[in-house]
């Protein structure tokens, strides 16, 4: 497996990158996004740790292009230690999130809890029906797309795993736990905004009016589930 780290602090990646290495992993490093850019749209890359502050492109911006691209996990290793930067990084599509100083042992495990889940839902995806329709909306589970009126919609990956797990299970009302557990894998631990900001930003994907959501429906002290108000054609 291929990881590339991106930080501008040599001393971290040193660190992570010989820790890494002790594990089994191959690792490629950059001291800032532009370098970190390069070796994405070059190499084969499994999964990336990305610092949010580097010079010539930070973190964020990094990120907003791998998605355009890619849905290979993304865990962000940060010394900004702000809520809504933590939020804003979800939102755009990271799998996790580290404040530094952290611990390596808990990198590396999340590194390879990532790469397990990834690689087991890649394996799966082709053993059930390859396509799903829901009211406007559909998922080509083989080639990892949504669709809305047939038009594709941009979901960063945990934004398409929520979306196909709805969308398999419709009219059931899942808790945050649930959705968590469900997607994630693991036991839940991150707050409540987690969740959240990936629903808001699915709702911006497939509501005509994400103020007024005609498919993902908030049950208020529950939890969320997929409910077609509209037509079905």
């Amino acid at each position: 497996m291929n990881i590339l780290i991106a930080d501008d602090e040599n001393d971290i990646r040193n660190l992570v990158k010989i820790s890494l290495e002790e594990n089994g992993y191959s690792v490629l490093t950059a001291q800032n996004g532009k370098e970190a850019w390069d070796i994405l749209v070059s190499q084969d890359i499994h999964l990336a740790i990305l610092d949010v502050m580097m010079p010539v492109m930070d973190g964020f911006n990094l990120l907003r292009r791998i998605r355009e691209h890619s849905t290979i996990p993304v865990i962000f290793l940060t010394a900004r230690t702000d809520e809504m930067d933590k939020v804003l990084g979800l939102g755009l599509g990271a799998d996790d999130y580290l404040a530094k100083p952290f611990s390596i042992a808990e990198l590396v495990a999340r590194v390879g809890a990532q790469l397990r889940r990834n690689n087991e839902y890649l394996s799966s995806k082709g053993k059930t029906a390859s396509n799903i329709t829901y009211g406007d909306l559909s998922i080509d589970k083989e080639k990892c797309c949504a669709f809305k009126d047939g038009e594709p919609i941009e979901l960063g990956a945990k934004e398409y795993k929520l979306l196909l797990h709805f969308m398999e299970h419709p009219e059931k009302v899942f808790t945050k736990r649930q959705l968590y557990q469900a997607v994630w894998d693991e036991d839940y631990y991150i707050d409540d905004n987690t969740i959240m900001v990936h629903i808001s930003r699915i709702r911006n994907r497939i509501e005509d009016d994400p103020q007024k959501p005609k498919y993902l429906k908030t049950i208020r002290g529950i939890g969320y589930k997929l409910h077609y108000t509209g037509e079905k054609p």
